[in-house]
């Protein structure tokens, strides 16, 4: 028999969105194949699949020890979210000489399907930064008879998603801040910037609206600046290291002395950018949009409101603009329940004249029940319920009772 060879050797996933690209999230199975393209016949011992999560820190630090000694100090640090093995073909016995289990792979091109769930607890999201990264990947081992082991591997993506339709991140966010110039022994008159956002949580693609009042009481010419900011801290021994990136950026006018500008809902958008990670014990990203006024020879006036950028959008109803009762609407449709309760049907709808004059035939053991007991009991059975409006016929009546109450408190 000829020996063939191995022409491509390869891992492919089933993507299952419109972008054909393998995006999973915690609890997702993650399914593909393992594909071999042969010329010719080929023996394999065994065809095992490696799937891993891993979310690593390194950095190294230059330090003396004396006047002509000198090191470099490593800092490195690992958190495992997956680790998953199988095996597609054959065992994993180290006998090479055993002419049994082998599997005989013909001409051609050969597929064999794979399936892991991963883990439901929180994974960090795929991620790379100049001192560490989070990495997903499937690699796969191909063992043959007498030959070196194949290797292959293709990373995917792990969005832990971040709802941003939540009270937290759907909370405006602003702050206020002045500063006074100085040279040398004359005070110029102060620069005062307000600024605010809707909320706290935004998605790649998003605009962001921006409020600012900026007032120029100095002598100089100042030029209202925004930026959005990436903040990268990587932990490691318990040392720290920080990268900060600038992701977006807008420049105002400039403002001359004794004036002052308004930011009417200022847009500033958002890149396509990794969603924040807050909750990897060794990496964090993080974002704020920095609104700030450029002030010459002098410290900038900066004032920083903290961003969360999540990956499920915002919903119609998440709005600050919309109303109370317009959410519940929507809960109530999704439910199949009416926006308002339906008037309880009349008391002739439900009870027809037969059954009512069945019910007064009242059975042989009235006779004995005697006293008020038995006509209060009649009296309650057989009397129509009142009528329903959602108006108080008596709302007098109420109010009186309630100044009768001085103990009530009325903010319950």
């Amino acid at each position: 028999m000829v020996l063939g060879k191995v022409k491509n050797f390869f891992v492919s996933y089933d993507c299952l969105n419109d972008s054909n690209v393998p995006v999973f999230a915690s609890g997702d199975f993650v399914s593909g194949r393992v594909i071999i393209e042969v010329t010719g016949e080929i023996r394999v011992k065994s065809l095992n699949i490696h799937a891993k999560g891993l979310a690593k820190v390194r950095w190294t630090e230059s330090r003396n020890a004396g006047s002509n000694t000198a090191y470099t100090q490593n800092f490195t640090e690992e958190v495992e979210y997956l680790n998953h093995r199988d095996v597609l073909i054959g065992h994993n016995r180290d006998d090479d000489s055993c002419d049994e289990g082998f599997t005989v792979l013909h001409s051609g091109r050969h597929e064999f399907p794979f399936s892991l769930e991963l883990p439901q607890t929180p994974l960090a999201t795929s991620f790379e930064g100049k001192h560490g990264s989070v990495r997903y990947w499937v690699k796969a081992e191909l063992h043959r008879p007498w030959l070196l082991p194949m290797k292959t591997k293709k990373e995917f993506t792990v969005f832990e998603h971040i709802d941003i339709n939540t009270p937290l991140l759907l909370s405006p966010q602003a702050g206020t801040k002045d500063k006074t110039l100085c040279c040398w022994f004359c005070t110029s008159g102060p620069v005062s910037l307000s600024a605010k956002i809707e909320r706290k949580g935004y998605t790649p693609g998003e605009s962001i609206q921006i409020f600012a009042e900026i007032e120029n009481c100095s002598s100089r010419v100042v030029v209202p600046k925004a930026a959005i900011y990436q903040t990268q801290t990587f932990f490691a021994k318990g040392k720290v290291k920080e990268i900060k990136q600038l992701v977006a950026n807008l420049r105002g006018d400039p403002l001359p002395p004794g004036k002052s500008e308004t930011w009417d809902g200022k847009m500033l958008k958002i890149p396509p950018i990794s969603p924040s990670i807050l909750d990897c014990s060794i990496i964090h990203v993080e974002y704020s949009i920095m609104v700030y006024v450029d002030i010459p020879r002098a410290v900038n006036l900066t004032l920083n409101l903290p961003l969360v950028i999540g990956t499920i959008p915002l919903h119609s109803f998440g709005s600050r603009t919309s109303s109370v009762s317009s959410q519940c609407s929507m809960a109530m449709s999704w439910l199949g329940l009416p926006e308002r309760p339906e008037a309880p049907p009349s008391y002739s709808e439900i009870i027809t004249d037969e059954e009512r004059q069945n019910n007064l035939e009242l059975p042989a053991v009235r006779d004995e029940i005697e006293g008020p007991l038995y006509a209060y009991i009649h009296e309650f059975r057989f009397q129509p319920p009142p009528l329903y409006s959602e108006v108080d016929p008596h709302p007098e009546q109420v109010c009186g009772s309630m100044d009768r109450r001085p103990d009530t408190c009325p903010s319950r």
